[in-house]
C-alpha cells in the first residue's frame, strides 16, 4: 500500500504537466470502466485486460491484477526486469496517435515496483480499434521508479506519424532524477530513438533545473528530424547557507538533432552533447 500511495503522490505532483499535455495533445485519464468514444461495445478495461488479463475493480477505486502478458523492454534485454506479482492501478493514461497514416491508441500502465531491480514496471500498449480491437505491441518503458507520458506526450514526425515521449522519475528531498525515452512507432511496433537523462536539484545555495523541449523539423526524409533541447538553468538562493557562496545565475541550452538515416533505417544523433550532460550529472548524484 505504501508503494501505491507513493505513486499516487508522485502523480499528483506531476499533474500540472500531465494536464497541460492533455489539453494540448490529447493525453487523458479515463476511468477503466468507461467505454471508448464511438465504441459502446468496448471499454478501456477490455483493452487493459489484453495486457493484464485478470485486471478487475478492487478496493478504493483501484483496479487490481496479477502478472501482465510477457513483453520486451524498450531499451533492450539488459533492462529487462520482472513485473510485480500484483499491481494496483491508481490511473491509466491514454493517448491517440498516428502510425503510417492510421489511427492508433496507446495506453500507459504504471504497474509498480519491479521485484528484481530498482526500476518500476510500466507497460506501454498499442491498439488498433478498427473492427475488433487488437493489441499490436506492448513494451516495458520503465527506466526509473514512476513512469508517465511526458509533455507533450507525442510529437508529429510526419503527416501520418507520431513519436511518443514518456518519462521515468524519482525524487528525494533535494534532487529529482528524470529519464525521458523518445520512442518511434513504426510498422505498429515501438522502437527506441534515445533516452535523455536530466537532473534537478534544490539546495541551500541554489536551484538548478534541466527542462527538455522537443521540435520536429521537416528535412525531406520519411521521418522528420527531431531536435531535443535541454535548458540547464541555475538560480542562486538568497538564504543564509553557512558561509557557502551561491553560484552565479546562468542558463544555457544543450541541443541534439536526430536525423532519419535511410541506410540504417533508424534515427541517428548529430552529437554526443546529451551523453556528456548525463555524464556530468552523474558526478553530482
Amino acid at each position: 500500500m505504501n508503494c501505491i500511495l507513493l505513486r499516487f503522490i508522485l502523480a499528483c505532483l506531476l499533474l500540472p504537466c500531465l494536464w497541460t499535455a492533455a489539453g494540448a495533445q490529447g493525453v487523458s485519464f479515463p476511468d477503466l470502466g468507461s467505454t471508448i468514444p464511438g465504441r459502446k461495445d468496448v471499454s478501456y478495461l477490455d483493452l487493459a485486460r489484453m495486457v493484464v488479463p485478470d485486471l478487475a475493480a478492487g478496493k478504493d477505486g483501484l483496479y487490481e491484477g496479477t502478472l501482465p502478458t510477457k513483453m520486451r523492454h524498450i531499451a533492450g534485454a539488459e533492462y529487462d526486469g520482472s513485473p510485480p506479482p500484483t499491481s494496483s492501478l491508481p490511473y491509466v493514461a491514454v493517448l491517440d496517435i498516428k502510425v503510417g497514416g492510421k489511427n492508433r491508441l496507446t495506453m500507459l500502465f504504471d504497474l509498480g515496483q519491479s521485484p528484481d531491480s530498482a526500476e518500476g514496471f510500466a507497460a506501454l500498449a498499442l491498439y488498433d480499434l478498427t473492427g475488433k480491437p487488437r493489441l499490436l505491441d506492448t513494451v516495458n518503458v520503465a527506466v526509473d521508479r514512476s513512469t508517465y507520458f511526458r509533455d507533450p506526450g507525442k510529437l508529429a514526425v510526419g503527416p501520418g506519424d507520431d513519436a511518443i515521449i514518456t518519462m521515468s522519475t524519482h525524487f528525494n528531498s533535494s534532487q529529482g532524477y528524470v529519464i525521458t525515452p523518445l520512442i518511434l512507432v513504426r510498422n505498429d511496433r515501438f522502437e527506441l530513438i534515445d533516452m535523455i537523462y536530466t537532473f534537478d536539484e534544490n539546495v541551500c545555495t541554489h536551484k538548478r533545473t534541466q527542462d527538455v523541449a522537443f521540435q520536429s523539423i521537416a528535412d525531406g526524409q520519411p521521418y522528420a528530424a527531431i531536435k531535443v533541447t535541454v535548458t540547464d538553468a541555475t538560480v542562486p538562493s538568497s538564504e543564509s547557507c553557512d558561509e557557502q557562496q551561491p553560484p552565479e545565475a546562468s542558463s544555457h541550452d544543450i541541443s541534439v538533432t536526430y536525423h532519419w538515416d535511410r541506410a540504417a533505417s533508424r534515427y541517428v544523433k548529430d552529437s554526443d552533447a546529451l551523453d556528456d550532460l548525463a555524464a556530468e550529472n552523474a558526478k553530482r548524484f
